[in-house]
């Protein structure tokens, strides 16, 4: 078994090398899972005993090596606001759970692998993958974060047919290529002449270059080929760089906010029509219906007024009051009322006019607590992430922000830019550019923040939209339609960046139709758990 495990090793290491923010080492996706498997066949072949345990063990290391190099930086999160042995332990929910998630669609791959053919198994192994990460992207645990298709964003240029198959297309395109070559590879191993295979040899490997060179060429293509419809709209994109873990200690809200004027007036120009702020740069916990009234807002508007269409989409932290517990959300007042708090997005128009957006897809543990009833005894823990942290309300559904020019503005707040279809619902109504407000400084100076703003590319391939960035520490961008990072700012710098982008209507058919493939995947996993389950209860077996 020992080989088996330097193999599963060898896979999770590939895996890694292969993953952003690593940018032309990608290609590796498409033999990185052959050790593993390899070393699964080994142990389907072999005298093991319970070699149902062995298969799910050896996945999991593959995985869990995978997943814990890649997202490291979960732990340099928490570690700043907790003691490191708790730190570590919280970090081995995201590191181990989405590696047994992966490691049990293995354990499923060999309950087919014993009674079918290759092919049904293969087959069964794709859809039970998929299954896992369509559960990871919707369950209160959701962090899809390390969902196979992601790995092409370090080398968009490859998966510019994300417009029609979302991320979805890439984990099917990884898993075709690694399944195919493995089958090849390992025919010829149990032949071990070349005279034997000959005659079928050629075939299986013109199909695996094909699988390889077709999408490749036909997104290189499309790639050199695309056009923007001109339509332009000036945008600033503001970094103010505040410490994150001491920004309500360190600086006063009006120094925050005169930071954010300072620098969105230094590139302005007098056509600007919207100044994107990161997440929760207006700081000051704010009630939505009076608004009008408060301090900040008077201090923007008198900023708004120096630029004709100008618009402020910011980062907010904001709360509602009601008579009674009209949200899942609300918390009691002393007084008998309630309130909600809110991770939002503001839009401010110099006419006056406010729009807002609650935060949808709330991280797990730091703004929500997941399976609520259940685990509340930990929401101490996360306490110290500051505001009301483990307990924001949230909407259900994506809303556009749109400007007094008619310009519609998809306001994606930080994590939520990780779900393809959550995005494409903005699109779908009528947002025309993709703003994403967030706050990376959490991570530090890690691959964190560099995985998300290149995961922040395949949103703007998918829908053909503009993105504008704005990240409180860094990266700031702004990515054109075909996934260029055209500007970009460097990590813990205070600047801004003006861009003229162009506006897009079309929609995409990824757009339109949403993560279809993975609703076939998990559709066709169910098909093949009703043929292990009528395996199992005809020839049971060692497991």
């Amino acid at each position: 078994m020992k080989n088996n495990y330097l193999l599963a090793l060898l896979s999770g290491f590939l895996l890694w090398l292969a993953w952003p923010p690593l940018n032309y080492t990608t290609p590796l996706l498409f033999i990185a899972f052959i050790p593993l498997l390899f070393a699964l066949e080994e142990i389907m072949r072999g005298s093991y005993q319970k070699k149902g345990k062995k298969i799910f063990l050896t996945a999991g290391i593959t995985c869990l090596f995978w997943n814990t190099a890649s997202i490291y930086w979960v732990f340099n999160a928490v570690n700043e606001i907790m003691p490191t042995v708790i730190a570590a332990l919280i970090s081995l929910i995201p590191f181990g759970l989405g590696a047994m998630l992966m490691a049990i669609a293995f354990r499923l791959y060999y309950q087919l692998r014993k009674k079918y053919s290759y092919t049904i198994a293969a087959a069964g192994l794709i859809s039970f993958w998929i299954a896992y990460e369509l559960l990871h992207q919707s369950w209160d645990l959701s962090f899809p974060w390390m969902n196979l298709g992601n790995g092409f964003a370090g080398f968009h240029q490859l998966v510019q047919w994300y417009e029609y198959t979302g991320v979805y297309g890439g984990t099917i395109w990884v898993w075709l290529s690694n399944l195919i070559l493995f089958q090849i590879l390992y025919t010829y191993r149990l032949n071990n002449k070349r005279n034997k295979i000959a005659q079928k040899g050629i075939i299986m490997p013109l199909v695996w270059l094909a699988i390889i060179i077709i999408p490749s060429v036909l997104s290189i293509t499309r790639y050199v080929g695309y056009e923007e419809h001109t339509n332009p709209a000036e945008v600033v994109v503001v970094q103010p760089n505040v410490e994150p873990y001491n920004k309500y200690t360190t600086m006063t809200v009006e120094d925050q906010i005169n930071n954010l004027i300072r620098l969105s007036d230094s590139i302005a120009q007098p056509n600007t029509e919207f100044f994107i702020w990161p997440e929760t740069a207006i700081s000051e916990l704010t009630n939505e219906e009076t608004i009008h009234t408060s301090r900040v807002f008077i201090r923007l508007q008198d900023f708004l007024n120096r630029y004709k269409n100008g618009n402020i989409l910011s980062g907010i932290e904001s709360y509602l009051i009601y008579d009674s517990a009209k949200t899942s959300s609300a918390r009691p007042l002393e007084n008998g009322m309630y309130w909600d708090a809110f991770n939002a997005a503001v839009l401010l128009e110099n006419t006056g006019k406010v729009q807002f957006y609650h935060k949808s897809k709330l991280v797990p543990g730091v703004e929500k607590m997941p399976f609520r009833e259940s685990l509340s005894f930990m929401t101490p823990l996360f306490s110290a992430f500051g505001g009301a942290t483990g307990a924001y309300g949230s909407q259900e559904e994506p809303s556009v922000f749109y400007a007094q020019s008619g310009i519609g503005a998809a306001p994606v707040i930080c994590y939520e830019s990780i779900w393809g279809d959550y995005v494409g619902e903005y699109i779908q109504k009528g947002a025309q550019f993709i703003a994403i407000v967030t706050n990376d400084g959490w991570w530090g100076n890690t691959s964190g923040k560099d995985q998300h703003v290149v995961y922040a590319k395949l949103r703007a391939i998918e829908n053909r939209r503009w993105v504008a960035r704005s990240a409180n520490t860094g990266i700031s961008a702004f990515i054109n339609q075909r996934g260029d990072i055209v500007q970009h700012t460097n990590w813990w710098e205070p600047t801004a960046l003006k861009q003229e982008i162009n506006l897009n209507e079309e929609l995409t058919f990824y757009t339109k139709h949403g993560d279809y493939l993975a609703y076939i995947g998990i559709g066709a996993s169910f098909i093949f758990l009703v043929l292990i389950l009528i395996k199992l209860r005809k020839t049971p077996s060692q497991t």
